[in-house]
């Protein structure tokens, strides 16, 4: 039997992660009816999943492409760490500044440009822009999209920013569980994780919420 939790209008869904994947093709394919610019098929639509690194969006990500080719749609899975802003302008600050990592590491306009309006308007998309590693072009070729593409983007601290995707998938942390999972090292990036949760609000801004503090039981939020 399914047991649901309810408080202050919010309702807590304990399902499988095979059920998020689920949820997340049915609201995808929900947006999909209607044609492209040209009136050539249904027109293309564009795929958040956000949350912090532990919760390891890419997985979710990864895990919609073949239910998506399955359902009939052309899928382009592309990462932000892929469209990161050159190293001497997200850098210019330090290496460890946590308004930085916040406001200047993703290249908003690059993925816009070349990805998320792209799609739409050239049938076409970027699959990389710079390596993030060494800052560097990772010279890649344009990919044609298809009839109907369903870009699946994955990246953290990205919702709110401006990108021009058409569903949000956020996977929500408590702060307390957020500092836990985040490695010493890193303790430093729990300030741009703070300020991103009182400023951009990404459980209220997401069309679908996980909670994922224990990874094996996440849980479906729906806004009663």
């Amino acid at each position: 039997m399914r047991v649901t939790w309810q408080h202050d209008g919010v309702r807590v869904e304990p399902v499988t992660f095979e059920r998020v994947v689920g949820h997340v093709v049915e609201q995808v394919l929900e947006r999909g009816p209607g044609r492209d610019l040209d009136g050539g098929g249904p027109r293309p639509v564009r795929v958040l999943v956000d949350g912090h690194p532990s919760t390891h969006p890419e997985r979710l990500a990864d895990a919609l492409v073949e239910p998506l080719r399955a359902a009939g749609r052309p899928v382009a899975r592309v990462r932000v760490r892929d469209f990161l802003r050159a190293r001497s302008l997200r850098l210019e600050r330090g290496r460890r500044d946590p308004d930085a990592l916040l406001e200047e590491w993703i290249d908003v306009d690059g993925l816009n440009r070349e990805v998320l309006g792209s799609v739409v308007t050239r049938g076409r998309w970027l699959p990389s822009l710079r390596d993030p590693d060494t800052g560097r072009s990772t010279r890649a070729a344009y990919v044609e999209a298809g009839p109907g593409t369903v870009v699946v983007l994955d990246g953290s601290l990205a919702t709110g920013r401006g990108l021009d995707v058409d569903l949000t998938v956020h996977l929500a942390l408590r702060p307390a569980t957020e500092t836990r999972n985040t490695p010493l090292d890193d303790a430093w990036t729990l300030a741009a994780y703070g300020r991103y949760r009182r400023e951009a609000q990404p459980e209220r801004r997401a069309d679908v919420v996980v909670r994922v503090d224990h990874p094996d039981r996440p849980a479906l939020v729906h806004s009663e």
